[in-house]
Order: structure tokens, then sequence, then C-alpha cells
């Protein structure tokens, strides 16, 4: 029998980082995949960030995790969404070649020290009573560890959907974890069905591109990682073209026998990234809606048309694609298919993503009710963190939503549970001026550092860091006179108060460059404007740091997981319901329960103190 400290059952996404991050803070780590080629396969989309996404991956990188530099050793199409607006709701995104982004996952997790690779199908869990103690693989094999993270993505239990077909699997010519999901069923555990899709793929040679309209790559040359040495590969351009009346009535005239539609789905879709038909069911109005054609690799003609996800059937994803613009003679090299799966009420887990009924099982990714690879990662991440921090005995890593999208997500999980796959979205965040993806390394690498999952070039980057920021925020503490900045052309009043750099930053027009043009031309530009946009808005910070403090003070107050709430006074049922579902650790978490008003927190506090007397 093999014995680990930590087992990762699953490659995708949330596997790939549990695996990697627990394995990073020194835990003897395996990684159980059903086929080890297709460990980091992009299932859906060919593109990694985008609007509070980016956020995510930003923040992963952060912490040493993969899903950043694989997508710079892949990217082949990068864009700042909102760019016109503030860097707090900016989004980077970039468009991977689908080979080369599980080719640079694979290479990172075959150089990571502590972890193997064991191919195979996990049939159950190895328990104890309820306490975990390894996995069962299909071929009879036991492997032992004290805790096993699942991230199956959408395999658990999962059938695929092409309008009156049936298979069962997770992705197209792949199994179902079909045992694992029977057994975690039997154990009772708070689970339901979601769904997802994808559309059908197309053969780039057979688009009539020239009729399009074109979306360049950025000129600016940032990347997702900082470790990254640039962009390594060419950039390829996308195109933008839209449905028409005609496709809509196409698409009309196949519901009948459309899965989503008979009823043969019952799992609910994303509310954000829906169906080509939940669209036009539920926006019959609309008389076109934006498709973006992404090519999928430098060497490969495929070609995702990201908007129109669909379980219609073929004959009826063929016509639609016809009566598209540009998209008259493609050619359909794959079908577009829905997928329902099994997932688990993420109100089962602590905020470690350890399920509270059974000791020593984290889990991440989509068995959470999540949708899309960077939630999934981020989950992956915290998971595999913890799930090392059990095994060696070391203290848990949490992360509260003052100090990351990441703790906004798991947070939101954990309290509130899900309705349909959850999307991380820069509105989920109170403190998104402080929380931005610019900031992400600063605000997480030193708590990164504690943990010990930082490698030795990272954290040689934190020291240049820290020394650099150093000398900037001393620069920028300088007074200068308006006589200088009007004579490098700010447009600002002749009689004002006197300013240091960093006040004068706040006043609209004046940039950095005519502040301090030695900085410009010495500093990492990089660093050099993340300082500068928080000079811009340290009013607002200071007052939001006032808002963190009061809601820490909360969370200082613990509640016990055992406390019974149908013994508190004054509670509704509905507030009961929640907040034994949710079981929150602290009177803050409690308070972030939808429907717990500030009298039932009251009650709370009072019961709380009735107990201890």
């Amino acid at each position: 029998m093999d014995t680990f400290d930590v087992i990762v059952v699953g490659g995708g996404h949330a596997g790939t980082e549990a695996a990697a991050a627990a394995a990073r803070c020194g835990a003897r780590t395996a990684l159980v995949s059903f086929d080890a080629s297709k460990i980091g396969a992009m299932s859906c989309n060919p593109a990694i960030g985008g609007l509070g996404k980016g956020h995510l991956v930003r923040e992963i990188d952060a912490f040493d995790g993969l899903i950043a530099r694989a997508t710079d050793a892949a990217g082949i199409h990068y864009r700042m969404l909102n760019r016109s607006k503030g860097t707090a709701v900016q989004g980077p995104r970039v468009q991977a070649d689908r080979k080369r982004y599980a080719a640079a996952i694979q290479d990172m997790l075959a150089a990571q020290r502590d972890l193997h690779i064991i191919v195979g199908e996990v049939a159950a869990l190895a328990l104890d009573g309820t306490i975990v103690q390894g996995v069962r693989l299909s071929d009879g094999t036991v492997v032992s560890a004290p805790a096993v993270v699942l991230a199956t993505g959408t395999f658990l239990g999962a059938t695929m959907f092409c309008g009156e077909d049936r298979s069962v699997g997770g992705r197209i010519g792949e199994a179902a974890a079909s045992l694992l999901a029977a057994q975690l069923r039997a154990a009772r555990l708070p689970m339901a069905r979601l769904k997802t899709g994808t559309p059908p793929r197309l053969d780039g040679r057979t688009i009539d591109w020239a009729a399009l309209g074109e979306q360049p790559s950025d000129d600016e040359p940032w990347t997702m990682s900082p470790l990254s040495a640039g962009r390594v590969l060419p950039q390829l351009r996308c195109a933008i073209t839209r449905t028409t009346s005609a496709t809509h009535d196409i698409i009309r005239s196949g519901l009948d026998r459309s899965p989503l539609f008979g009823g043969a789905i019952a799992g609910q879709g994303p509310r954000y990234c829906p169906s080509i038909e939940d669209k036009i069911h539920r926006f019959g109005d609309r008389d076109g809606h934006q498709i973006f054609l992404e090519p999928e690799g430098l060497d490969d003609a495929t070609v995702y048309p990201n908007g129109i996800s669909t379980s219609l059937p073929v004959d009826i994803q063929a016509a639609m694609i016809a009566s598209i613009p540009g998209l008259e003679q493609a050619r359909i090299v794959a079908s577009g298919y829905a997928v329902e799966y099994d997932h688990i009420d993420p109100r089962a887990l602590s905020a470690t993503l350890e399920v509270r009924a059974m000791p020593g099982l984290f889990c991440c990714g989509q068995i959470n009710g999540t949708t899309g690879y960077e939630e999934a990662a981020g989950q992956g991440l915290i998971a595999g963190l913890n799930a090392a921090a059990m095994a060696l005995g070391s203290p848990s890593v949490i992360l509260d939503r003052a100090s990351s999208y990441l703790g906004v997500m798991i947070d939101d999980l954990v309290l509130q549970g899900i309705t349909e796959p959850y999307r991380m979205l820069t509105a989920r965040a109170e403190y998104r001026l402080r929380l931005r993806s610019d900031n992400a390394e600063t605000r997480l690498s030193p708590l990164a550092a504690e943990i010990g999952c930082l490698s030795p070039a990272r954290l040689a980057r934190i020291g240049d860091r820290a020394v650099a920021r150093g000398r900037i925020e001393q620069r920028l503490q300088q007074p200068v006179g308006v006589a200088s900045l009007m004579a490098k052309g700010a447009e600002v009043a002749a009689d004002p108060p006197a300013r240091t750099a960093a006040e004068w930053l706040r006043v609209a027009g004046v940039t950095i460059d005519q502040l301090a043009p030695d900085l410009v031309a010495f500093e990492d530009r990089s660093l050099l404007a993340e300082i500068a946009e928080d000079a811009r808005y340290a009013p607002y910070l200071a007052r939001q740091d006032a808002e963190i403090a009061q809601q820490r003070s909360h969370e200082g107050i613990g509640v016990p997981v055992s406390l019974d709430y149908a013994t508190v006074p004054g509670l509704s049922t509905e507030m009961i319901e929640r907040l034994s579902a949710a079981r929150p650790a602290s009177l803050g978490a409690a308070a972030r329960v939808r429907g717990v008003t500030p009298a039932a927190l009251t009650a709370i506090l009072l019961q709380l103190r009735r107990v201890a007397a």
C-alpha cells in the first residue's frame, strides 16, 4: 500500500493547483488522474482570466501557483478588459494555445518535488467511520493519506447531452467518476446537480475572416505572472460576429429536441454564461448576440466560437452556424454538448474547504458548485494548502474578504451556498479598490512566504520589490512645486497649497511622469504604477481600512460549530435554516449569511454569553 501525506483526485485546474500547492509546502503528494496526458487540459474555452477571474489568477500566482505562468507560456492573445475604467475593475484575459498550456502545466508538475502522478480511477474513499484515510482505486489498490482533495470537475456522476443523444462522461471521449459519486451520495452528503455546456468547434480554414471585424492582441507587453520573461509566442487576432434573426428562428425550431427544454437536464446552468438556447428563450427581443471567434492554437486550425454554447441536435447546430455572418461555409469539427454532474452543497465545508462531516476530505472546483477555470484553480490552491497543513500539523490557511478575491469566493460559497454555478465578479468584493489585479503580489506574497510555499526565485523577487518600494515611496513624499508641474505640461491651478508628489497624484490629469521622471527612468514600471494607484486612492483606502478593522473585530467573536440555532430566541425559521447549513465560525461570518439581521446577531451574541456563563 502506497502512503502519502495528501492525495488529490483529478488533474484539471483545481487538482493541479491543489497538488502543486501541497507539494510546495513539503507534503508528499499524489495526484490521481484517469489519463496523465489529459492533465492540465482546457476543457472549454481557450482563455484564462477576465473580469474578476483575472484577479483570481494573479492572486494564485502570488502563492506561486501554476495557472498564470502556464498561461504566459501558451499565451497567443492578450487583452485587458475594462481598460477605460479604473484599475480596480480591469481584468487581464489571455487566450492560450491549448496544447502548450497543458504541456506547461505538466512540465511544472514533473519538476515539482514531492509530487507523484498515479494513473487510475478512484473508485472510493478509504474511510475509518467518517474519517478519511486515503482512496481505493478501481483495480483494488489502496493509496493511504490523512488528507484527500476531491477535484472532480464535471466528471462526478456526469452525463453528456447533445440533442436526443445521451452518454456517460464528463468530457468528450472521457469517462465519468460514477463509482465515487455513488459513494458520496450513499454517505448522505448534501448533493445536487448542475450543468454546463460548450459550443461546437469550427475549422478556422473555412471561416470568412475578411468579412469579420478583427480584435488584435494588446500592444502593451503585460503578462499574467511577473515571473514570466514576456510573451514568448506569436500573437493571433480574434474576430467578432453576431447571431441573426435567421439564427434565432433555427434555434427555436429545435427547442422541442433540446434536452434543456425537454426536461432531460435538471441541473441549473450558469447565469453569466448561458447556452444560446437560453439566450434566445430569455432575451427574445434581441436581434443578435455577439460571438467571439477564438483560435485554439498556433498549429491548430480549430476555432472556439465563444457565446454559442449549446446542446441542440447536431443538424440544428450545423444550420445555426451556417446562418451566422462569416460562418456560412464553416465546418464543425466537434459538436457542442452539455454536461450534467454532481456537486456538493459548499455550505457543508469549512473555510479551509474541508468537509465538516468527513474529516480529512477537502473539495475544490466544480464539485463545490463553481464554474470556470480560475475559480477552480483558486479553490485548488486553498484546498491544497490546507490539506498539507492538516497532514503536516501546520496552521490552516484562511483568507478573508478584505485580503483577496480568493477570500471573497470561499466566504460566499461556504456561507451562502449556491443556486447556480458560481462565477467570480468584481461586484462581489466590497473592498475592490484595495483588491486590484495589479497589487495581488503585494497583498498576498508575505502570507505565502510565511506559509512556506514560495520558490527561491519568488522570495528573491519579494525582497527586491520591498527595497524598490521603499525608494519609490520615499521619493513620492518629497514636495513638488506647481511651477515645475506646469512646466511639464500639467494642467493645474497656479496657486494650490504645497503638496507632496503622492498628494499631487490625487489631482486629475497629474501623472507620475510629470512628478518623478527619475523614477520612471529607473524603477519597475509595474510597481511604480501600483504605488501611484495606491497614492491616488489613499483617502478611500483609509476609509475602507476602518471598515475592515470593524469587520475583523466581529471575526474575533467565535461561534461554536455545535451551536443549536433553534435555541436562540428571536431567530426566524429561515435564519435558523441558513445558519444551520452555513455553520459560521464567527459572529462576523454569521453577519454575512444572507437574511441574518443585526437584531439576530445580537440574539446570537447573548446566547453565546449565556452558554459561556
